[in-house]
């Protein structure tokens, strides 16, 4: 544990200082834009709508039960609702992204933003209609699970801004 925390500071410390490639003004960071991390593999679409990518950053394991994974959205891609047994840390790295809680309005969420999703409380989150959005995902306590996968979010409630 005491190694992750001079890992998860240096991760943090490059999103609030931009050391990374600036995006283009239409998305989030893409194959043509430099970011200090891979973009990584691209998510089913059995829990996501849109194109995703996600990059395992720290895989859980008997020392660090706590995964980290950089995720990519193309603008109007966005995550399934789901809740974590543990919780969830999120850092917006990137782009304008969309936070909402099952019952409370849309966050914006722009670079340098953070959410702490509460453990198991029904949420999704992803890119804007417009922007692409990047984000650092944190997943802790993960004993008791990772993710409970819900339904799809519906074209209403993603575009509807309180």
């Amino acid at each position: 544990m005491k190694h992750l925390l001079p890992i998860l500071a240096f991760i943090f410390s490059n999103v609030i200082t931009g050391n990374y490639a600036t995006a283009q003004s239409k998305g989030a960071l893409n194959d043509k834009n430099e970011s200090i991390f891979p973009r990584g593999q691209r998510v089913p679409a059995s829990n996501f709508t849109g194109n995703a990518w996600v990059q395992q950053l720290i895989e859980p394991d008997s020392a660090f039960n706590i995964p980290v994974g950089n995720v990519t959205f193309e603008a109007g891609a966005r995550t399934f609702w789901h809740s974590h047994p543990g919780g969830q840390a999120l850092l917006a790295i990137d782009g304008v992204g969309y936070y909402q809680e099952k019952g409370k309005p849309i966050q914006i969420l722009r670079k340098g933003d953070t959410v702490k999703c509460p453990p198991n409380v029904p949420h999704w989150h992803g890119a804007s209609p417009e922007v692409g959005f990047t984000q650092i995902a944190i997943t802790p306590n993960t004993a008791s699970g990772r993710v409970n996968w819900m339904q799809a979010v519906t074209d209403e409630e993603y575009l509807k801004l309180k």
